[in-house]
């Protein structure tokens, strides 16, 4: 008898914005035998996800277990705390770290989507290499495969389709309405909602509103990261969590706007200011050093070496582009490198030997960098000129372990939320506590986990 008074819906679950986690959540929900739709406003799918590297964290996999690499969830929870710090999600990085390794497996097994073992580096935040990524490591290609895995699990996905609001009854949420030039206005009624929509770095109120040490970095991420999905639960009683926290990138390439890989900083490089003298630890990883660089006298050039100019590009495919591109700059020695860079040579050869000294381990580094990856830079080196940036938001509404949204009294009935729109994993504020691959764990991890709750609401 209760089935004959469930009401009517148009599909089970409406899945808002069409990057990494609305996919996930859609595939998740298919998966669960619902029907879902995917809605995104802007003229094409993909999100911060399609700008990113395509990289997930996953504790514990099977591809690591195979490499011989020694690692688990407790290992994955323990390395993010540590960069992070204390904060207001801290149950859902236990979360996340269980759910990491299941959900790089889902992902390759159950979808094909072409993930691999990065073993070549760690990067920010890990102590083991754990990292899953495209073999481009774009993410425009972690972004074709889950449309392709959409387009198999007769998931539509509309571009153009701009939500206005949540449809709320007796304080439940029931669908979207939808008002755009292109798709009109209408009504669709769903069983659950999946806000995935990312954040608000886009919008410049909101980042002055909740994270103000963002407002001084320029805004490199999504178009669409407007917050509306944030103000609609704010709106339904939802708390935020995290609410200053953010990813940042210290160096991306300009004028060309691709990141500078941050596997040449690891490797040894350093970032120089328009003096030719060193900023700080670049070790505090990519996130963190943004808001130092933003405060630095330009122009900004990341300085490394042609040996690992050379690998990087053997590896990185969006760094391979920037190398072509001419993005790189080369010299045989300290004063041709001055020149390049337009720096004084007496300033810059004292900051190359200050940091060779550390490097080889006959000096203590001054600003207390302790990591120099294949140690001291030698000619004929190379640089690539920068600047800092903001990628994306990672402060966002209170969730549970089924990304439900919580409200004063408890989960607000029939919505979710999901990467951006969610409370991240990356500290409290700042960028500093961000560690690679944060971003689209709490992405393609709390879409899934909501995407399977959903479909049980049916």
């Amino acid at each position: 008898m209760g089935e004959l008074n469930r009401p009517e819906v148009d599909v089970d679950v409406v899945v808002v914005g069409a990057g990494g986690a609305g996919l996930a959540a859609a595939l998740a929900a298919t998966d669960g035998g619902a029907t879902a739709v995917v809605l995104e406003k802007e003229e094409r799918p993909g999100g911060n996800t399609a700008a990113s590297t395509g990289s997930v964290p996953g504790g514990g996999s099977r591809w690591q277990a195979e490499a011989g690499i020694n690692d688990s969830p407790a290992r994955l929870a323990a390395d993010l705390l540590r960069q992070s710090g204390p904060h207001d999600a801290e149950d859902l990085v236990h979360v996340l770290a269980e759910a990491s390794a299941p959900l790089v497996e889902w992902l390759v097994d159950t979808h094909g989507v072409d993930l691999r073992l990065i073993t070549d580096y760690k990067h920010v935040g890990h102590s083991v290499p754990r990292l899953h990524a495209p073999p481009s490591r774009k993410g425009h290609a972690l972004i074709a495969d889950l449309l392709r895995a959409a387009k198999a699990a007769d998931v539509e996905v509309l571009t153009h389709t701009p939500v206005e609001s949540l449809l709320v009854e007796d304080g439940a949420v029931r669908g979207v309405v939808v008002s755009g030039r292109r798709s009109g206005t209408y009504t669709l009624r769903s069983h659950a909602v999946v806000l995935a929509a990312n954040g608000f770095g886009a919008d410049p109120e909101m980042i002055a509103r909740f994270a103000p040490q963002a407002s001084g970095l320029e805004y490199l991420g999504a178009h669409g990261s407007t917050g509306e999905a944030v103000r609609w639960l704010l709106d339904l009683g939802a708390t935020m969590g995290n609410e200053s926290a953010f990813q940042g990138y210290a160096a991306v390439a300009s004028p060309h706007g691709s990141i500078t890989s941050w596997t040449t900083v690891e490797h040894g490089g350093i970032l120089v200011d328009g003096r030719g003298a060193r900023i700080g630890d670049e070790s505090v990883g990519y996130s963190g050093f943004a808001a130092e660089v933003s405060r630095a006298q330009g122009p900004i050039h990341v300085v490394f070496d042609t040996r690992i100019r050379d690998s990087v590009a053997a590896h990185e495919e969006e760094f391979a582009d920037l190398v072509a591109a001419g993005g790189v700059k080369e010299a045989a020695d300290v004063a041709a490198l001055a020149e390049a860079i337009g720096v004084d040579g007496d300033e810059l050869a004292r900051t190359l030997e200050t940091a060779r000294a550390a490097a080889d381990g006959s000096a203590k580094d001054p600003t207390g960098r302790g990591n120099w990856g294949w140690g001291k830079l030698r000619p004929p080196y190379a640089a690539v000129r920068a600047i800092p940036a903001l990628f994306h938001t990672q402060g966002g509404v209170r969730v549970d372990a089924h990304a439900r949204v919580l409200g004063r009294g408890g989960p607000v009935p029939g919505v979710y939320a999901a990467g951006g729109v969610a409370a991240g994993v990356s500290g409290r504020a700042g960028g500093s506590g961000y560690s690679s691959g944060n971003g689209l764990l709490a992405a393609l991890g709390l879409g899934m986990l909501a995407g399977r709750h959903a479909a049980g609401t049916r």
